[in-house]
């Protein structure tokens, strides 16, 4: 389990608010994260990650503590093994595709079967500014993979994919997060994405100041 009670006072495009979350999240398991824009969602994923600390709370995971405002101890970024997918990708402008993948794995058969899952084969020598936008998206899954993360985060995840791609790459995505018992938890605002009889959901709100 992923225990998680946090504040958090957040400003930005949408006002200030704050940021309360008290709940948990099951391991190997995939979590949905619902709520409108600008309640603090991708927010609370960068908490999870360790790339935002909150005012005040707890985040434990697996009786693992990460995060203890009143002792002022957070546990390292790369030390949680966590794997992020951002919104804006984060990719290298100057390391090709294959080279994002070799950066969290050295293992080539498990790289070849990443670049196979996200249709990304033909396209390993090219670098980031070479490929379109749902290409970017794909590379930016692939490397979050790469690590084999005990937590992965995703944040819209799937926006720049047409339908049929992101089906093909959702099931094939669903066989490996089931074979690495990995946990996931998603920011979507899409009912289909990753949803089946065994993920959950979590809707996000906030308190006004």
């Amino acid at each position: 389990m992923i225990k998680i009670a946090v504040e958090k006072k957040v400003g930005g495009k949408y006002g200030h608010f704050e940021l309360e979350v008290d709940t948990g999240f099951q391991l190997n398991k995939t979590t949905r994260i619902l709520g409108p824009s600008g309640v603090g969602k991708t927010t609370l994923l960068k908490i999870l990650a360790g790339l935002v600390l909150p005012d005040s709370g707890k985040v434990v995971f697996e009786n693992e503590l990460w995060y203890d405002g009143e002792r002022g101890y957070s546990k390292k970024v790369q030390d949680r093994g966590v794997g992020f997918v951002f919104q804006d990708y984060a990719l290298f402008p100057n390391m090709s595709v294959e080279k994002h993948l070799q950066y969290g794995s050295n293992d080539s058969s498990y790289i070849s079967r990443l670049l196979e899952l996200g249709e990304m084969t033909k396209m390993r020598d090219k670098l980031p500014r070479q490929l379109s936008g749902g290409q970017q998206q794909r590379l930016a899954i692939m490397r979050a993979l790469s690590t084999k993360p005990k937590l992965l985060l995703m944040d819209e995840p799937f926006a720049a994919l047409d339908s049929q791609l992101k089906h093909r790459l959702i099931s094939g995505l669903k066989l490996l997060f089931t074979e690495q018992q990995t946990t996931v938890i998603v920011v979507t605002h899409q009912e289909d994405e990753l949803s089946d009889e065994n993920s959950l959901e979590f809707t996000l709100t906030t308190k006004e100041d």
